[in-house]
């Protein structure tokens, strides 16, 4: 059988945009291919060896020795919990406008690569790299332990044409200048908790909304979903051989990003050639037609749809162009059979954050993960987050939703 070389992205940057915080110079694992473990044995000894030279360790005791109250970072003041941090923008009287809120932010101040080796890897059920598995699994808590809260102001995303004059959220032109919008979706999927009628039911829907939203767009391709609960009494369990992603109790309360330069065109191409952890509709791309189809614009968009109206742990939405001339922190999530680009970012007090209060279950708040076109005259992406509503009853209950992942191609 011939031996199918791994994909490896050339170095790519946006115009205008700084070079990333990452390894290999930002070229991506899959070129230390050793046969064909796409680059994760090469991903894991880096993990290793970083942790090795205690920098992590020394940066987390300096922030953790710090005296009380809060920290002076290069970009501003940030705070080890989420309830100092509201007290100063209380104490501050920090106000935001209509329909907005003022709230803490999480955010990474390591400027540092970062690797999360992912729980079905192999190493946590190996005896013999028991050792090496505990520092791996220490490394991931400690990570969240370099971060900060910081203020930051939510505007009313279905006002973006009060910001953004004459634009609606409701357009690609606003995903194009934005990075985000907002759909209507009348779904007819009964249960998001039943993955097969998830799969069956919403993932067409999903796609026949993105060809609606997008009438430029020749194909739209939903591959896998998640189910957010933290209240779900039911079975969590995630199964990948049935295609069931179990239902997630926990919020990603850090600012970050699902793709970047080079896991946008990596996860494509592992799709359209692979099948690699697709729960959509099966692709059967030779490497010449998917080369074909990613010479033409694609984008990754993420589309969130709530099962009831949200009132706690809403999902907040940053978007371009405010942080197009940062660099990204890139995370390195290490499978056993590819290594996974996530991105993380510094805190700006100029981030243009955006939120819908009291989204609707026929609401569908859609992100920019990743666009194929570098030449700086539309978003290359999104970030976002969870947060806590501290306007929220306190007995509110937390956000039930679906949030599904696709690429749109043009």
């Amino acid at each position: 059988m011939k031996k199918v070389s791994s994909y490896i992205p050339p170095f790519e940057l946006t115009v205008g945009q700084p070079a990333p915080f990452a390894a290999n110079g930002g070229l991506s694992y899959m070129s230390f291919d050793q046969d064909g473990d796409a680059g994760t044995a090469a991903a894991t000894e880096a993990a290793l060896k970083q942790i090795a030279t205690g920098e992590g360790q020394a940066f987390m005791d300096k922030l953790e020795n710090a005296p009380p109250g809060p920290i002076e970072t290069e970009w501003g003041v940030g705070f080890r919990n989420y309830s100092e941090c509201l007290a100063h923008i209380q104490a501050n009287n920090i106000k935001a406008p209509e329909g907005g809120l003022a709230l803490p932010l999480r955010y990474t101040i390591y400027e540092q690569p970062s690797y999360s080796i992912v729980s079905s890897n192999a190493i946590w059920k190996d005896p013999l790299r028991k050792d090496e598995a505990k520092a791996l699994g220490k490394e991931e808590q400690d990570q969240g332990r370099r971060c900060l809260y910081f203020p930051q102001v939510l505007r009313d995303a279905r006002r973006i044409a009060e910001y953004h004059a004459g634009l609606s959220p409701n357009s690609p032109e606003c995903m194009d200048k934005l990075g985000v919008s907002l759909a209507h979706c009348e779904s007819q999927c009964q249960n998001f908790y039943d993955a097969e009628e998830v799969e069956r039911v919403f993932y067409p829907e999903m796609e026949k909304l993105l060809l609606n939203f997008f009438p430029d767009a020749t194909d739209a391709f939903v591959y896998n979903h998640d189910v957010f609960d933290k209240d779900y009494e039911g079975d969590r369990t995630e199964d990948q051989d049935n295609k069931n992603p179990g239902v997630n109790a926990f919020y990603a309360n850090l600012v970050h990003n699902d793709l970047n330069d080079n896991s946008g065109r990596v996860r494509c191409r592992e799709l359209l050639t692979k099948n690699l952890r697709n729960f959509g509709r099966e692709q059967h791309y030779t490497e010449e037609e998917a080369d074909a189809k990613m010479s033409r614009r694609f984008m990754s968009i993420n589309l969130a749809k709530p099962m009831e109206t949200v009132q706690q742990n809403p999902f907040v939405l940053c978007a371009w162009p405010s942080f197009a001339n940062q660099p990204y922190i890139t995370n390195y999530r290490v499978y056993d059979d590819r290594v996974g680009e996530t991105t993380r970012f510094t805190y700006r007090p100029e981030h243009d954050w955006y939120w819908f209060p009291q989204q609707k279950p026929t609401e569908v708040s859609m992100l920019k993960c990743y666009d194929s076109i570098t030449d700086g005259s539309v978003s290359r992406w999104s970030f976002h987050s969870a947060c806590i509503d501290p306007t929220a009853p306190e007995d509110a209950p937390c956000r039930r939703n679906v949030v599904v992942r696709s690429f749109v191609f043009f």
